[in-house]
């Protein structure tokens, strides 16, 4: 007989949940894909590209042309030229011997000899060889996200796959938690992870058949980590692999859950949106940014509008709103906080950064200048 899910008399502090699950992880393997497939992957190490264009080419059309060879020439001093000029179309290479690229209306074909109209200037028209992309340039550095810029200089350089980690992760929704299922797919795509989805009926048998961890680098299951009657999530995580804590000392998201299949860490969350965002952020995905090997996230160090105020002993997430102003001598504006602790939908939606006040600390004084995670990178 299984025994109903309890909490521990003490919960388990943030860090140390983290840095148990966390222990021995190591990046995965760099696979290759195409650029249409690695849309914010995280780079792995790649080789350096080709120079772009690899010849002078045309911006305009027009005539190509000598720029030495123009020196004095006018409209009312029209240089008479003793053979017809090269017409290129933009984009076209340049032909050899020409080094610019004169307006249509600047040559006179007119009479038995064109005549050129107009002095110019080498460079004039045209793009040089390796001025988009400087030959040995790295596509972006690796343990970086690749977006679309960087997709643009590989698809110019002719780059056909591209080396990249992308973690697996097994979503595991218990309980009908759809809205938070669907907020956790969602941001896992932005993480550039490949997802593997799967549903559980809430018991036990259900659940840890559900915990498959061949093919995948973590698991995430959603709701059952409470003390209901019919939550099952953790006893179906201790059953089928390590548990390692229940009762993080977090709010929101006291009662996740973390442990192990084999070598595969996995992360409860219990099935409220706010509570599993909260989560997301303090536990899933520090350990997706190491399966990935991505460089620190982005965060902006501004002072805070007022005071936030934190119970000692548990960690709390706070969500920002940046503001203009000087408040604080900031140049730069300034934190205010959305929400402390009990997140709405809202302030979800709204919030642009995302600061973890730790468990040791009662919270920060206005003015205090703090480091927060931005939401919208």
């Amino acid at each position: 007989m299984i025994t109903a899910q309890r909490l521990p008399a003490s919960l388990t502090p943030l860090d140390a949940a983290l840095a148990a699950v966390l222990r021995d992880l190591a990046p995965v393997q760099p696979i290759e894909l195409p650029p249409a497939d690695a849309l914010r992957c995280i780079a792995a190490e790649m080789p350096a590209l080709r120079a772009y264009p690899l010849h002078d080419v045309a911006v305009s059309d027009g005539w190509a042309m000598r720029a030495n060879d123009l020196v004095g020439a006018s409209s009312y001093a029209p240089l008479p030229l003793a053979g017809p000029p090269v017409w290129v179309a933009a984009g076209a290479a340049m032909p050899d011997g020409t080094d610019c690229v004169v307006d249509a209306d600047a040559v006179d074909t007119s009479g038995p000899l064109p005549q050129v109209l107009a002095e110019a200037i080498p460079g004039q028209g045209v793009r040089r060889a390796g001025s988009d992309i400087a030959a040995g340039r790295a596509v972006i550095a690796a343990g970086e996200p690749l977006l679309s810029r960087g997709l643009l200089l590989a698809r110019a350089a002719g780059l056909e796959l591209l080396r990249v980690r992308r973690p697996r992760l097994r979503i595991v929704n218990i309980c009908n938690g759809q809205l938070t299922a669907q907020l956790v797919a969602d941001t896992a795509r932005l993480a550039g992870v490949e997802i593997d989805y799967a549903e559980a009926a809430p018991d036990v048998g259900a659940i840890a058949n559900a915990l498959e961890a061949d093919g995948c680098d973590l698991i995430i299951t959603i709701g059952g980590t409470g003390v209901g009657h019919t939550d099952a999530a953790v006893n179906a995580l201790a059953a089928r692999g390590a548990l390692v804590a229940h009762g993080i000392a977090l709010q929101p998201g006291r009662t996740t859950a973390v442990g192990r299949i084999g070598a595969t860490p996995v992360v409860a969350l219990p099935g409220a949106p706010d509570q599993a965002f909260a989560v997301w952020w303090t536990i899933a995905l520090p350990l997706l940014d190491r399966l990935s090997g991505r460089r620190p996230r982005k965060s902006l160090a501004l002072p805070l509008e007022r005071k936030i105020a934190s119970g000692v002993g548990i960690a709390e997430v706070v969500l920002l709103t940046r503001r203009q102003g000087s408040q604080h001598g900031s140049q730069q504006g300034f934190w205010a906080a959305l929400a402390i602790g009990d997140l709405s939908l809202d302030a979800i939606a709204r919030a642009e950064g995302l600061l973890i006040v730790p468990g040791a600390a009662e919270g920060f004084a206005a003015g205090t200048v703090v480091d927060a995670y931005m939401l919208r990178e």
